[in-house]
């Protein structure tokens, strides 16, 4: 997807909440006429799974490097848990975007008891799985408190910004110190 629309519907939804933009509000946002909308084929649906894979990739881009950086798993924890706040900031509004049954598919696991995708969790399983290694996180359980973790710090960080107004600065560091405390060795 051309990636002013895409944009114009990052922006779109930061103002108005997802449910509440339209493709007109998009097109707005994204400098186009919602005609331009039209021609290209792109209705709600496809600017929802477009705007789910930028959520994607910018968690990829932003674990990738601390999976490959230097550090204990502890540190490398805490650096992985400030970027998820880093990309939640990029996406605001994002939590209110989508109705359940989507919310499910884009981010859950099919199967009985849902867990985070992977695409989501992954680098911090890994981390928490090189915290038991380097004796440096408790974790007994790491799929399930990569789980935890993700969604502590995404749903907490998205609430104290837009439910108490708090800064970027303060709520990421709040919250990651708590979630971090919570499984550092």
């Amino acid at each position: 997807m051309d990636p002013r629309i895409l944009e114009g519907a990052r922006r779109a939804a930061a103002a108005n909440g997802w449910r509440s933009a339209t493709l007109a509000d998009i097109a707005d946002a994204a400098g186009v006429s919602r005609m331009t909308l039209h021609r290209r084929g792109v209705d709600r649906a496809a600017v929802r799974k477009a705007l789910i894979g930028s959520i994607e990739d910018a968690y990829r881009e932003a674990f990738w490097p601390i999976l490959t950086g230097q550090g204990s798993a502890r540190e490398r924890l805490e650096q992985a848990l400030l970027a998820e706040c880093e990309v939640e900031e990029r996406f605001p509004g994002i939590g209110e975007a989508f109705t359940e049954a989507e919310w499910e598919e884009a981010f859950h696991q099919p199967g009985g008891e849902m867990m985070t995708r992977d695409v989501y969790v992954a680098p911090l399983r890994r981390i928490l799985s090189d915290g038991q290694a380097d004796g440096t996180l408790d974790v007994a359980d790491p799929e399930a408190t990569a789980t935890l973790l993700f969604n502590l710090v995404a749903w907490t960080y998205r609430h104290l910004r837009s439910g108490h107004h708090w800064s970027h600065e303060r709520a990421a560091a709040a919250v990651v110190s708590v979630a971090l405390h919570g499984v550092a060795s």
